[in-house]
């Protein structure tokens, strides 16, 4: 049996709108990988902890509070201090094309804003994930 892809759908911060993330969850457990949803109010520590306790290859990042400049490089820095850089970051929301550039200069992998399609994601997470 060929080895998931796993994918941790995290929502930090205040932000209390998880429908887009449950999307997302479904859309790639769907599609056949393995996905661990973190709930509402994670913390940056609190996500990259799960994401290395589960061993995950990506991790998926919805926010829609307007903090994605402040908790996403967070998120990226403990990573880092972790050993865990090589982890596939990937966020989704409603994010400025000026913030967009500047995320991906960070080091997240892509950006997905609202209306984006599922298969996009899954198509995207396939392409980058070695299996």
């Amino acid at each position: 049996m060929a080895a998931k892809i796993r994918v941790v759908i995290a929502k930090p911060g205040l932000d209390g709108h998880d429908r887009g993330a449950k999307i997302i969850a479904r859309a790639l457990r769907d599609a056949g990988m393995e996905v661990i949803y973190t709930g509402l109010h994670q913390t940056p520590e609190q996500i990259v902890e799960t994401a290395i306790q589960e061993d995950a290859d990506a991790v998926g990042i919805s926010i829609l509070s307007g903090a994605h400049m402040t908790l996403v490089p967070r998120i990226l820095e403990l990573l880092r201090a972790q050993g865990a850089e090589d982890l596939l970051v990937v966020v989704g929301g409603t994010i400025p094309n000026d913030d967009v550039a500047e995320l991906t200069k960070q080091g997240v992998a892509a950006v997905f804003t609202p209306g984006a399609p599922t298969s996009e994601i899954v198509d995207f997470l396939r392409s980058r994930v070695p299996v």
